[in-house]
């Protein structure tokens, strides 16, 4: 990768050939086990890893690329768009343009300085003030001392935290967390500003300032950069879009002509989304169930009601947080979300370790009929840790058995059709 002056004038990021290629450790199941992890780390260390044959992998190994000979180029001033199911290459595209990971093949050229919000506050020190993490995720950044002593006061107004600066960031709500975070990359002075999801852990409120802002950035010649699955925000915010899929691109276009293509593509027919285990979290989401126990299908009657189940493990003792589950329309529109310490909020006061199990139901006779998917995740407020999973599941609700389909009324607006008493009496 290289900053370079020799693009054209219009140009700011140019991406030629651009592969990324993983090397994932498993053993005969397919499954990867702490003791390979152990010992795969030991022959790192002492550069012994055994090559397979002509292929180039490690035995007992596979490879996986995460991207494949992307190439594009991203005007100066642009609003672009990058889009895509999980596992698509987007966030690892991102970690390349923001220098945080390398690429195995192909070339990046950048004209100007890169600002970038990966994470939700990505180089923050949990036991320092936020007048302390400003400064130094600031230094992180490429800011000089003197650049955010005199941005400091514009950051910590649109952060809404003055009251809070002295105070460690380890006691900040995930809310006030997201705001330091991204206020500080958005503040920076740079040529470009890359975005990957984070507004989605915001409030409402806070979203709408957020656009409001790369709107600005945008509107002042700044490139900015956007991933995200909500396609209502890409719509809102981007002019072009990208669609990746399986990590090479597909698409190129306006916002509106990806979003149509991507909306269309072939929807999900798994019941079933399966996350790996992670040791070093104290809480791991592991699995999602759409009607388990049911017949497998993602096509639903409006007539039964619908159930999730989710699978985690409590690695240590903790408490804190909460996992939360959300539907919403293929448009990024929320319908609901619901947390499982709604009516149990003695969960926000410990969880033992172990295994659990932990299902939702919403009743029959509610959602209108079209397509929803589902996003999973988990909130902890000390320290702060926000994880979220978009399109865990898609889902179509049938439209048979819905009063308009049955009087014939046709189609209704809205995102519920439900079936309300209606109480009538003759008054004369």
């Amino acid at each position: 990768m290289s900053s370079d002056t020799t693009l054209p004038s219009d140009c700011a990021v140019q991406i030629s050939g651009l592969s990324k290629r993983y090397t994932i450790s498993r053993d005969n199941s397919g499954e990867t086990t702490l003791t390979e992890r152990m010992v795969s780390d030991v022959k790192r260390a002492g550069k012994f890893l055994l090559r397979s044959r002509e292929d180039g992998e490690t035995r007992g190994s596979r490879e996986f690329w995460a991207l494949n000979d992307v190439s594009f180029d991203i005007g100066k001033g642009q609003k672009l768009g990058i889009m895509g199911r999980n596992g698509a290459g987007k966030s690892t595209l991102l970690k390349i343009l923001s220098r945080v990971t390398e690429p195995t093949k192909g070339r990046v050229a950048i004209r100007g300085r890169v600002a970038s919000l990966l994470e939700v506050g990505t180089g923050f020190n949990p036991e320092l003030t936020g007048r302390e993490n400003v400064f130094l995720n600031g230094a992180i950044l490429g800011m000089s001392q003197r650049e955010i002593r005199r941005k400091f006061d514009e950051i910590a107004a649109f952060a809404e935290v003055d009251g809070f600066l002295d105070t460690p960031v380890k006691r900040y709500s995930s809310g006030m967390y997201v705001r330091l975070a991204f206020a500080v990359a958005a503040h920076l002075d740079s040529e470009i500003l890359i975005v990957d999801e984070v507004l989605a852990v915001g409030d409402a409120q806070f979203q709408k300032k957020c656009l409001g802002k790369m709107d600005d950035a945008a509107s002042g010649g700044r490139t900015v950069i956007f991933v995200s699955h909500s396609s209502a925000t890409v719509a809102r915010l981007c002019t072009h879009a990208i669609l990746l899929d399986r990590g090479q691109m597909v698409m190129r276009g306006s916002s509106q002509d990806v979003i149509r293509r991507y909306l269309g593509s072939e929807t999900a027919t798994e019941t079933k989304f399966v996350l790996p285990p992670d040791d070093s979290k104290d809480l791991n989401l592991l699995k999602v169930e759409l009607n388990p126990g049911g017949d497998g299908s993602t096509r639903l009657l409006y007539e039964a009601p619908i159930a999730f189940r989710l699978t985690y493990r409590v690695n240590r003792r903790t408490r804190d947080c909460m996992i939360w589950l959300a539907v919403q329309t293929r448009e990024g529109q929320i319908v609901f979300c619901t947390a499982d310490s709604d009516r149990a909020p003695e969960l926000l006061l410990h969880r033992e370790e172990g295994l659990y199990e932990t299902t939702v139901e919403f009743p029959a006779r509610w959602l209108n009929y079209g397509e929803y998917s589902v996003v999973v995740g988990l909130i902890r407020t000390s320290p702060v840790e926000v994880f979220y999973r978009e399109e865990a599941l898609i889902f179509e609700i049938d439209e048979s058995g819905m009063p308009s389909a049955v009087t014939g009324t046709g189609s209704r607006g809205g995102l519920v059709q439900p079936e309300l008493p209606w109480t009538m009496s003759r008054v004369g």
